[in-house]
């Protein structure tokens, strides 16, 4: 029977194996928790992004707290009308005057149509006492449950044009616009699609959901750099709301010469929309009664407040001094 002998060098690649797979096995695992903990990093960064721009179409908005009546003594009635493109159907407030003009407030983001902090109601009974109708309304966005969501002025412009369609056949006579942030932005949008209708505005605080004022915003919520942050929720943005805010037409909005005469009034402490955007819009317009009111130290929509007198005082001023464009019956 034949043996075989081991020399002491063949043990060696035995030897080699046993060293060696504890170290391939602390190596993998190392690559593992890497890859997981990358990947996790990664999950939560896409979700936090994700978060805001789900949130952002769906501010939070309190209930109604009174009504003209209770508020200031205005007689009113309530009102639903549909949006221009018949996708949302709106409620709001009509306080009659004795004349066929009418003014439509344009309401901000995270506000309703009572918009407490402008005050709205006084700025109803001033308008009431200069015989203007008044409309309040909400967007579509405001009330919890519905299917809609916030859109930059996209459905907003929309749904404006509908409380304008609705006036226009209502009482035949004069439509002005009064907006205030992103409901002055939203006015904007609305006159490029039809100016015919509209005989002029006041837009307070006007905010336009552009990258550079969106950006701006979101770092006042959380501290987050520009890069990847804006890009990732305007990613996700027409991901979970359906709807991009590539369609938001700020360029367009701000070099327009607009059809009818605009009075807009501006603070230069505006943490939310800087005042030279309103400063670079007036510029091109080519209306004679176009007006531009920048009030020094003044906040996003705290100009009644910074200035209440004079702010009653020329924002009727301008009004009564406009020339009523004749409304097509259609």
């Amino acid at each position: 029977m034949s043996t075989t002998s081991l020399s002491p060098g063949s043990l060696q690649p035995t030897l080699d194996q046993v060293v060696t797979r504890p170290i391939v096995r602390k190596r993998r695992l190392v690559l593992t928790i890497l890859i997981s903990f990358l990947t996790l990093c990664t999950s939560l960064l896409l979700g936090f992004h994700a978060y805001i721009a789900w949130t952002l179409a769906r501010p939070h908005i309190d209930p109604l707290h009174s009504d003209p009546m209770r508020a200031v003594g205005l007689p009113y009635s309530s009102v639903t009308f549909p949006s221009i493109n018949g996708t949302s159907n709106l409620d709001g407030w009509f306080i009659p005057a004795p004349s066929d003009k009418t003014v439509i407030f344009s309401h901000g983001y995270g506000g309703n149509r009572e918009e407490l902090w402008v005050p709205i109601y006084n700025l109803a009974r001033e308008l009431h006492l200069q015989n203007y109708n008044v409309l309040m309304f909400d967007y579509g966005y405001v009330h919890p449950g519905n299917e809609h969501v916030m859109t930059g002025g996209i459905q907003e412009s929309q749904e404006l044009l509908g409380a304008v369609n609705y006036i226009k056949h209502l009482t035949g006579g004069p439509i002005y616009i009064w907006g205030f942030s992103m409901g002055a932005g939203t006015a904007l949008q609305a006159a490029l699609q039809n100016g015919t209708d509209i005989s002029g505005m006041i837009l307070d605080s006007t905010f336009m959901l552009n990258p550079d004022t969106l950006y701006h915003n979101m770092k006042q919520v959380v501290n987050v750099p520009k890069f990847p942050s804006l890009p990732l929720v305007r990613l996700f943005f027409p991901l979970l709301n359906g709807v991009s805010l590539h369609e938001v037409p700020y360029k367009k909005v701000t070099s327009t010469a607009y059809s009818m005469p605009i009075y807009f009034i501006h603070g230069t402490e505006d943490s939310k929309a800087p005042y030279e955007m309103v400063e670079d819009i007036y510029k091109v317009q080519n209306d004679a009664q176009s007006k531009l009111w920048i009030i020094p130290k003044a906040q996003h929509e705290l100009l009644y407040r910074a200035e209440p007198k004079k702010y009653v005082r020329t924002t009727l001023s301008f009004l009564n001094g406009l020339t009523p464009k004749a409304v097509a019956a259609n």
